[in-house]
């Protein structure tokens, strides 16, 4: 049975309903919040533990957060495609977000969720900020770019571990140096790409940042 703040609901994709779950926020919210799951062909979900305390310290500023699978995963419909269906199914949980709490949305990806949904997050006037979790660089044969981000001013986090499989912590470290004002990175000594045994450190990275930016009035440092 789920908690009475969680509510399980589907949203109209392209491809068919996306499963969702809404972890609810408090009436004051500064932001509401979206999550995206890591690759779908390799097991991710929007239950990923990563996921899962991203959520958790959203949650705990009191915003909204809004978690989905992508097409073709758990109860959604569709198939996976390859990453570019995916980022009309982030459109489409913006959207719905936008629509439901007509608040500034914060965007946070995981590894294949970072990579689709910053790309449908960055140019989105709705989002007011994007956080980015083991950001790929190159996995399973696959090169990752990230050159539309040289476009994107708004407040940028990027959390990765220092020992990533799929991010040299060299290429990340240049990648967001090249990035427009605000970008920070903060890498999590001796951390994989799935943050075992070091959650802490991840949830330590997003609480200090998110307190930066409500103290800045929205513009993190």
């Amino acid at each position: 049975m789920k908690s009475p703040g969680i509510r399980s609901l589907f949203l109209p994709g392209a491809a068919g309903r996306l499963e969702s779950l809404l972890n609810a926020g408090t009436e004051d919210a500064a932001y509401a919040c979206l999550i995206a799951h890591p690759h779908p062909l390799f097991g991710g979900t929007m239950h990923n533990k990563v996921v899962y305390h991203a959520m958790k310290v959203l949650n705990s500023f009191g915003f909204p957060v809004l978690r989905f699978n992508f097409r073709g995963v758990g109860r959604s419909q569709g198939q996976h495609d390859g990453g570019r269906g995916e980022v009309n199914d982030v459109q489409v949980a913006l959207q719905w977000l936008s629509h439901e709490f007509g608040k500034p949305i914060i965007f946070t990806g995981f590894s294949f969720g970072a990579a689709v949904g910053l790309r449908a997050a960055c140019p989105d006037s709705r989002v007011a900020a994007l956080i980015s979790l083991g950001t790929p660089m190159a996995a399973e044969g696959r090169a990752y770019s990230y050159e539309f981000l040289l476009e994107c001013a708004k407040p940028k986090l990027f959390v990765s571990g220092e020992s990533d499989q799929f991010a040299a912590s060299r290429a990340l470290e240049e990648m967001v140096r090249t990035l427009p004002e605000p970008a920070s990175l903060v890498l999590i000594p001796q951390a994989d790409h799935f943050f075992t045994g070091h959650l802490d450190g991840l949830r330590g990275a997003l609480k200090s940042w998110l307190e930066d930016m409500l103290r800045c009035g929205g513009v993190a440092v």
